[in-house]
């Protein structure tokens, strides 16, 4: 088997474990895994080809967490539904922005939330029964919407599922438990995920082999990462802590070789 096939399947396991355990970011270690490791040259492939399989990963992944009971259904509805308007008009303007700069602002972007999470302080086990309901519509519903559709746009533009942006995005509207806005993050990230490849696919920028890979490697990747997240479904603080580590390792590999690019 070629080197590329290895490594796309070894991507996967990657992307679908980080999918599992903390409902997103598979995407944003797809892009880098597809440019560095498995050497896809163009940084537009990259992104849809990650994005088609983050996608389908994160659809795989949701049926273990909806099974688990940990989908809030209206609100990732709500959410999903505003932040898909977002996600095709930022695909549109990812797909002619300069490749090599758009991962150097992607690198930022990551800090950016993993710095963001890693200094969330921690709190008391929310109600785990946070829904939306009649009677607090008018002043949830709102919130999802603004939330869903800024995230759906960055997802769009840095081609990714946004489930990394999605998850502190569903806390902030919401108030829910860590492990229920991480499955309800997922239905986004399917969402998101399918309208930004969709798009790329359209222009010809999605490796169909490389995607199929992915996918595979995801589905087992995923069992894994989820089974853990379970684990760790009471202690919202060490998620946090592992999602903000592993986003900023990334990302400060990722501004280094954008960097070294552009120079």
């Amino acid at each position: 088997m070629p080197f590329t096939d290895i490594a796309s399947v070894i991507s996967g396991l990657i992307v679908g474990f980080v999918l599992g355990l903390i409902g997103g970011g598979g995407s944003v270690f797809a892009t880098p895994l597809l440019v560095y490791f498995v050497g896809v040259s163009d940084p537009h492939i990259a992104i849809g080809t990650g994005a088609t399989a983050v996608a389908a990963n994160a659809l795989s992944n949701l049926v273990g967490h909806a099974r688990a009971g940990h989908v809030r259904w209206k609100c990732a509805a709500l959410f999903a539904a505003a932040g898909c308007f977002g996600s095709i008009g930022g695909s549109t303007l990812g797909k002619v922005f300069d490749g090599q700069k758009l991962l150097l602002l992607f690198g930022v972007l990551m800090l950016a939330i993993a710095v963001q999470m890693g200094r969330g302080k921690g709190q008391s086990l929310p109600d785990k029964d946070v829904r939306l309901t009649a009677e607090n519509a008018p002043k949830m519903a709102p919130l999802l919407a603004f939330c869903g559709l800024g995230v759906g746009a960055l997802a769009g533009f840095f081609g990714i599922g946004g489930g990394f942006l999605a998850v502190p995005g569903i806390l902030a509207a919401t108030g829910m438990p860590m492990i229920y806005a991480i499955g309800s993050s997922l239905v986004s990230v399917c969402v998101f995920g399918a309208a930004t490849a969709g798009n790329y696919a359209l222009s010809g920028l999605v490796d169909w082999r490389i995607a199929g890979l992915l996918l595979l490697g995801g589905v087992i990747g995923g069992v894994f990462g989820g089974a853990l997240a379970r684990n760790f479904a009471r202690d919202r603080r060490l998620l946090q802590r592992i999602f903000a580590v592993m986003i900023a390792g990334v990302g400060l590999y990722v501004i280094y070789r954008g960097a070294l690019a552009l120079a």
